[in-house]
């Protein structure tokens, strides 16, 4: 048998009560070994063990080992479901084309970061064990005007876990009224183990061609500007760190990367009736993990753990520090009710909110 250099939390320590509702532990394991752990607190992923090149398994999504952890966690979202509105709007507030103005709860400053103060990734969600193997469907029912969002916004996201090393992450959303929306996940990773305290020295490629600048409040300038012959240009793979110490306004403002990317969706495949485009790959040279991601989304949200504090003590007992991980969260443009570029995020009651995304694992020796 394998050596498991990481393993999975313990059930038992998922299992609590908080407003009302019971929380816990589900494991999925496929026929290759991979094994990933999630919870219905936030719909979140809270281990992912996949094989390296010795075929030991390493867990490479930060978190922790108890649920007590995860709620009091100085960063609160680790590895979870972000919604209704992942990234920032400016000053919490938007007007829809009736000129209905909203105001939602501002939590960083006077924006809204990631849905608000009580966003989805501090509810606990109901969930179904799917009669397919490897998959689960989480479900959350959030009311009219809660933390200023308007209509009844009930939302699925589904975990699959297949065979090929493969994490798909489905979204789908209806509302009572004209709304906005913006969904992702939000899993750091860490391709040599979330026991490492650095991923500088990972490989990373972004299809592409251009990002959003931001101003010093890191919300979007309201243009679209080249990747080339910045920082930010990851068209052809590199270490993550080797452009970080550059003399660049950007990389100040953001602690390093903090940036939202405009994917150039140029290699496509459809499944599920969306199409799904190569988004980025990155690779860990000491463990040999590589990880592709592929999304329906048009913007993906690159960050690299720029504020961590090493509060948090995470499952293998590591202190989780700067740059310890990355996120890659697929998404629409952060404050895109007030942007006049990008893609719409306004859904009718009419329409159904679909979207997904795929974590694929693999291993260069």
């Amino acid at each position: 048998m394998k050596k498991k250099t990481h393993s999975i939390p313990e059930s038992r320590n998922f299992e609590t009560t908080l407003n009302a509702k019971n929380t816990h532990l589900f494991v999925l394991e496929n026929k290759r070994g991979m094994q990933i752990t999630l919870t219905d607190y936030g719909a979140r992923l809270v281990s992912v063990l996949v094989p390296d090149k010795q075929g030991n398994l390493r867990d490479v999504v930060l978190g922790f080992d108890h649920i007590d952890a995860y709620i009091k966690a100085d960063e609160p979202y680790y590895g979870a479901t972000i919604g209704r509105f992942a990234n920032r709007i400016r000053g919490g507030q938007f007007t829809l084309a009736d000129g209905s103005h909203y105001q939602t709860t501002p939590n960083q400053g006077k924006d809204t970061l990631h849905g608000g103060a009580y966003g989805f990734h501090k509810r606990v969600w109901d969930r179904r064990v799917n009669s397919i193997e490897q998959e689960i469907s989480f479900f959350l029912v959030s009311p009219d005007g809660e933390e200023g969002f308007p209509g009844t916004l009930s939302t699925c996201v589904t975990y699959r876990l297949t065979d090929d090393n493969e994490i798909q992450i489905s979204y789908r959303a209806e509302t009572t009224k004209t709304t906005v929306i913006n969904l992702t996940n939000h899993a750091y990773f860490n391709l040599n183990g979330e026991d490492n305290e650095t991923v500088l020295d990972h490989h990373l490629q972004i299809f592409a061609t251009h990002y959003l600048p931001t101003d010093q409040d890191q919300l979007p300038l309201g243009v679209v500007a080249p990747v080339e012959q910045t920082p930010f240009d990851f068209l052809q793979p590199k270490p993550i760190g080797r452009d970080l110490a550059a003399e660049n306004e950007q990389l100040r403002i953001g602690l390093g990367y903090d940036h939202c990317f405009v994917l150039d969706q140029q290699v496509s495949k459809s499944e599920n009736g969306l199409k799904i485009y190569r988004a980025a790959m990155a690779k860990a040279p000491d463990s040999g993990i590589r990880l592709d991601v592929w999304t329906s989304e048009p913007a993906m949200q690159l960050y690299t753990t720029n504020v961590f504090s090493g509060k948090d003590r995470g499952k293998s007992g590591v202190y989780y520090v700067k740059n310890c991980g990355f996120a890659l969260e697929t998404q629409h443009f952060p404050d895109a009710p007030n942007l006049p570029i990008g893609p719409g995020t306004v859904l009718q009651p009419d329409e159904i909110f679909m979207s997904e995304t795929r974590y694929c694992f693999s291993v260069e020796k």
